[in-house]
């Protein structure tokens, strides 16, 4: 358990944790597995200084293995990885002393290796040419877990304890280590250093030797005192060891092993001497790439070596020779004299071993591939035919033999009986029933899962290991660990620290004290964000994706429960009720609004209602606008007209009028069309100007019939008593006429005191002259032919006066006549028209005189209302 070598200092955890060991038959174990450790680590560490493992600097990769163990010991995970059972402390057992060190029952071994060593004796007898003794006693079997080869003679005959010194090392001592002797290990340590383990007989690796010795570092310019188990150290010096040149020193740092190439660069000859090259002092002895050409001792030939040291040698073309094939020899030939072919059989042994060359004899090397035709026999012996001998038959028949297996053929194309093993996967359930057998297909059983399942808390401070296949009935170990899962609710530096544990952590049972908007606080219990847990324990195979917990968010804190005075949506004086904070339901008192329209005018007269008003960014308040004003508007315009504004009632002034107003001249001849607001800008002289036509008066005088001479012009026409036109003056039977200017005419009617302006047109000047006898006698004739004339127009025309009138004129005159009433009805008539007409008039007067009481009233009510809120704001 690799958390007992660090030294925590004690921390105070929750009383809410459930991993807490109050009591828990579990803490017992683990006191007894502290105590275990420090009895096996006592000797260890009082050589080295520390009093216990807590207080060690051993690196945890040296007791790494008998810390598991005492793990998987103290928690009953110990198992055998071949039959997957639990290791008890009463069985027997055997540990693998090569590299994994795992610790299986002694009967399960013996069996494994028996099988393992007798599979290996049988392939190696029918695959090699040896006996089936020989390959009993050759015979190897290998760790079901590490794969280390153990000759037969190794296969374990007896239960010993871990150092191998006791045989069957069962005691009842809870305090002794289960399958260990109790005393010192006493093994050779690793390095071969000479010394010996020093801890009590223990499973796993023995740890590096802890004694001190004195030593040099690996350039040996320093000494110093190390521990016996990492006493190979470097100085971090410049190593200056004389190199492989013997010319230049290492300038690499303190380092173990051979000093790397000496890497100077300097000018160097080629072996020949022809060449100078820059080159690396390592590879200063080289070759140039042109040949010697020096001649040789003969004095005929070149030397057709390359770049070398030292003399050409004797040419090789002296002495005795022969022909090419070798069956004549030349003695004395000069040596530049060519040697002739014998004409023979070549007759050398080709490539095949079993033919020789038919070629005469030739220089240079005979053919490769023998091409002589023998009858050969194919591999498996089924065919024989008559191929080149360089040429293998091989014929189509697969081999059908089972192969080594047992499972599958052999399906070689004509194999020759020694078939390959099977190059299948095995793929067959192990007993872990969580892998598939990924060795090549084999018969017997397969191997045991090679994997072991790390058990550890949730930290993974605190692990061991177990078997594959043995994790489903485990469960974690206990950690004295804090966990590492900062809360994050607002409590996170007042919360109580908790153990390492599996899941989600224990909820804050502080009150959530958050303020609220309305400036309460919550007092529930924290419900704030939880954390992400940690995952909960499982061993199963993740077939899918891990998906990572992710934090639970917070609940929200409930509304509000507190209590609180609040006024009406209107906002009217005296209305507040008591409600709860959260309840952001409004209600009306049912009074008049009041508040002013937006035309600024009038007063709201609906029933209370919420008010347009800009509220707080965190509180959506439901507002209902005040009425519309439909009243037109009513406002006196500037300049005053006598059109009224045709909006409706509005703030502010009114626009302009841009109503057109008609005006006709002075004269009346002729109509002028201006724009209200401009006609009524103007003065008044400015607006006489305006309407004046520019033309004739054309207004008649009051005293004649003329019209006025004068330019259009307002008011009364100046001096009409002094009209200097023309006027035709008769007498009375309009027999003498004269003419007489107007104003003459109107002088003579003031002398006769006659009103001029009361005359007519047509008799305008008539009898101002004195008939004479003349005048007399031709208005009696004339009279006389009038009446004449008359009476016989009536006698003519009096009987069809009734025929010419129409029917329906007569029915139409005879229904107004029987319809006229009499007086009596006329005056009942008439005093109904005058009692309805008072009537109306006194109603108007009640309804205006109570509705201006009303608006008395609601001024009043008003101006207390505005003082109220003045009040309030201060």
């Amino acid at each position: 358990m690799t958390s007992s070598l660090t030294n925590y200092p004690p921390q105070p955890l929750s009383d809410s944790d459930t991993d807490s060991d109050g009591g828990d038959p579990s803490s017992t174990s683990l006191r007894r597995h502290s105590d275990l450790s420090d009895s096996i680590f006592k000797s260890y560490f009082q050589f080295t200084g520390h009093s216990s493992a807590a207080t060690a600097t051993v690196s945890p990769s040296d007791l790494s293995k008998i810390q598991s163990f005492l793990t998987s010991s103290s928690s009953g995970a110990l198992s055998c990885l071949i039959c997957l059972e639990r290791i008890k402390p009463s069985d027997p057992t055997w540990s693998c002393s090569s590299l994994c060190f795992s610790i299986f029952h002694l009967i399960c071994i013996q069996s494994w290796a028996q099988q393992s060593s007798n599979l290996f004796a049988s392939r190696a007898s029918t695959r090699l040419p040896i006996s089936p003794e020989t390959a009993s006693e050759t015979a190897i079997w290998n760790c079901p877990k590490c794969r280390v080869e153990y000759p037969k003679s190794q296969i374990p005959k007896g239960y010993f304890c871990f150092c191998g010194k006791l045989k069957d090392p069962y005691s009842d001592d809870p305090w002794v280590l289960p399958h260990s002797c109790g005393d010192v290990c006493g093994k050779p340590l690793m390095h071969n250093c000479g010394h010996h383990c020093l801890l009590l007989c223990h499973p796993g690796p023995c740890p590096a030797c802890p004694k001190l010795v004195k030593v040099r570092c690996f350039c040996g310019s320093n000494e110093d005192v190390r521990r016996c188990g990492f006493k190979e150290y470097s100085c971090n010096n410049q190593c200056s060891k004389l190199l492989d040149c013997g010319v230049h020193e290492c300038v690499e740092f303190c380092h173990i092993g051979d000093c790397p190439p000496c890497r100077k660069i300097g000018v160097y000859r080629c072996q020949c001497g022809k060449k100078n090259e820059e080159r690396e002092c390592f590879d200063r002895v080289y070759r140039c790439e042109e040949p010697c050409a020096k001649k040789l001792r003969c004095g005929k030939h070149v030397c057709e070596r390359g770049c070398h040291y030292g003399e050409c040698g004797e040419c090789p073309l002296q002495g005795k020779r022969t022909c090419p094939c070798g069956k004549r020899v030349y003695e004395g030939l000069p040596c530049d004299v060519p040697v002739q072919v014998c004409g023979d059989t070549c007759g050398k042994m080709l490539s095949c071993g079993y033919h020789r060359c038919p070629e005469r004899c030739h220089r240079g090397q005979c053919a490769e591939t023998c091409r002589t035709v023998v009858k050969k026999w194919c591999r498996c012996g089924s065919h024989r035919k008559e191929v080149p001998c360089c040429q293998d038959l091989v014929c189509e028949r697969k081999c059908l033999t089972v192969r080594d297996c047992g499972r599958h053929a052999c399906k070689r194309r004509c194999c020759d009986g020694d078939c390959p093993p099977c190059s299948e996967i095995c793929g067959r359930r192990l007993r872990c029933k969580n892998h598939k057998c990924p060795s090549p297909c084999h018969s017997g059983a397969c191997a045991p899962c090679p994997i072991t399942v790390t058990i550890s808390c949730a930290c993974g401070e605190t692990h061991f290991e177990v078997p594959c296949g043995t994790e489903k009935d485990q469960k974690p170990p206990k950690c004295p660990k804090r966990c590492h899962i900062a809360p994050l609710c607002r409590h996170a530096l007042k919360c109580k620290p908790h153990k390492c544990h599996y899941g989600a952590c224990p909820p804050c049972r502080l009150p959530c004290d958050e303020d609220y908007p309305c400036g309460h606080a919550c007092k529930l219990r924290c419900h704030g964000a939880k954390p992400p847990p940690n995952q909960e324990f499982t061993l199963k195979p993740k077939k899918k994706k891990i998906i990572q917990n992710e934090c639970v968010p917070g609940t929200p804190c409930p509304p509000c429960p507190e209590l609180v005075w609040r006024s009406c949506v209107g906002q009217h004086i005296g209305t507040e009720r008591m409600m709860v904070c959260s309840d952001k339901s409004q209600f009306s008192c049912e009074n008049l609004c009041g508040n002013p329209l937006p035309c600024g005018n009038h007063y709201c007269t609906k029933t209370c209602h919420a008010l347009e008003s800009k509220s707080s960014m965190n509180q959506l308040q439901r507002s209902e606008a005040c009425e519309d004003c439909s009243l037109s508007c009513q406002k006196e315009r500037e300049p005053r007209c006598q059109h009224h504004c045709p909006r409706s009632c509005h703030p502010g002034d009114c626009p302009p009028c841009k109503v057109l107003i008609k005006r006709s001249c002075h004269c009346g001849s002729m109509v002028h069309v201006f724009e209200c607001i401009y006609y009524n800008s103007l003065s008044a002289k400015d607006q006489e100007a305006v309407r004046s036509c520019g033309g004739p008066c054309h207004r008649k005088l009051p005293n004649c019939t003329h019209l006025c001479p004068e330019t259009c012009h307002p008011g009364q026409c100046p001096n009409p008593e002094k009209c200097s036109k023309k006027v035709t003056v008769r007498c009375k039977c309009h027999t003498l006429k004269k003419e007489w200017l107007c104003k003459d005419v109107q002088a003579a009617y003031l002398r006769n005191d006659c009103e001029s302006s009361d005359i007519p047109k047509n008799q305008f000047g008539t009898g101002l002259i004195p008939c004479n006898a003349e005048c007399k006698i031709k208005v009696q004739v004339v009279e006389s032919e009038l009446q004449l004339r008359k009476s016989r127009v009536t006698e003519v025309k009096e009987p069809d006066n009734e025929k010419s009138v129409p029917k329906r004129r007569k029915r139409r005159e005879r229904a107004l006549e029987s319809k006229e009433a009499t007086k009596l009805q006329k005056i009942i008539s008439r005093t109904k028209q005058l009692l309805l007409y008072v009537f109306i008039i006194v109603i108007l007067l009640v309804a205006s005189y109570y509705g201006y009481k009303g608006i008395l009233r609601l001024n009043d009510w008003m101006n207390e209302v505005d003082e109220q809120r003045y009040s309030r704001t201060k």
